[in-house]
Formats: C-alpha cells, structure tokens, sequence
C-alpha cells in the first residue's frame, strides 16, 4: 500500500511534505465532479482544443438563452469552435472564468443543473487584456454509465465587450 503525499503548511510557515494514507484522502462528490467539468470546459476552451472541448458534448447540445439547440454532439460543437474561433499559434488567447455556481438536483440524483456566471479575458498583440464578454450558463448534466457529463449548455449574456479578435461571426 503506497503512502500519497501532500502538502501541509508547518507551523513556523515552512512547507513540509507529509505522507499519507490514501484513506485520508477527501471522497470526490458529484457537485466535485460537475465543478470539474465545468472547470475543464474552461481549460479546453483556453488552449483551444476544440476537439476535446467537443467531446464534453457526445450526448449534449449548446443552446441559446431559451434553449434553441445551436450545436449537437462532439462533432458539432467541435466543429462550431472551430469555424468560429479566432486563434493565434493554436489558443485563443483567452481565459475563461466560471464562478458563482450554484447546483441543483432532479429527485432521483441523475439531473443535475447549474448556473454559473462567466467571464472571458483575452489578450493579443493587438488587443490589451481585457474582459470580452460576461453572462451566464445554464447547464444541465446527467449522470450516466458511472459519469457526469453535459447534456445540455444554455448562454446568457449579459456584457459584450471587444469580440472582433476573438469571433468569425456576429453575436445577435
């Protein structure tokens, strides 16, 4: 059985390492594990792996504000980044921020839904960092074969800021 290290902070503000137990170790939820997805969203977004961030979506939909499907499945959500997305040596130049999330369950624990509100950064050479758009996401997620996944992502938005280095296309 192989001891896991962690970091602790000692009393005098030194860190020191620590072995321990893996039994020790905190149990992930399913609130822990719908954070992680929205989080990885944001990650694959960022580094502009359209493909993977795709893949979040194998049985899911992006859809506006009133639900009006715009991409379905891993192909065409991967393939909406791909047309639309500016990139500049293969990322965007972004950094996508979710916070404020607030999660609720279907009776039976297999639906989940969460709003979030987000905020995305991008800088470029010719564009100094700056916040370019704000909303919210409504996303639904479900719970199958032993995972969460997406099924369902809803955006608001609420603040339009410079998008011209980031989109192919026009917000309406």
């Amino acid at each position: 059985m192989g001891a896991i290290v962690r970091r602790v902070r000692a009393r005098a503000q030194d860190d020191a390492i620590v072995l321990a137990p893996p039994s020790t170790l905190p149990s992930v939820t399913a609130t822990d594990e719908i954070r992680n997805l929205l989080g990885t969203y944001c990650e694959l977004m960022d580094q502009g792996d359209f493909n993977a961030l795709g893949a979040l979506f194998t049985n899911g939909q992006l859809a506006d504000e009133a639900g009006t499907a715009i991409a379905v499945g891993a192909p065409a959500v991967a393939d909406l980044y791909h047309v639309g997305t500016m990139l500049y040596d293969g990322s965007p130049r972004t950094k996508h921020v979710v916070a404020n999330t607030v999660i609720d369950w279907e009776e039976d624990a297999s639906i989940a839904v969460a709003r979030s509100s987000y905020v995305v950064f991008q800088q470029t050479e010719d564009l100094p960092l700056q916040a370019i758009i704000s909303g919210r996401y409504h996303d639904t997620f479900e719970h199958h074969e032993g995972a969460w996944r997406f099924a369902e992502r809803r955006f608001s938005i609420d603040l339009l800021g410079d998008l011209s280095h980031h989109l192919r296309y026009e917000l309406s």
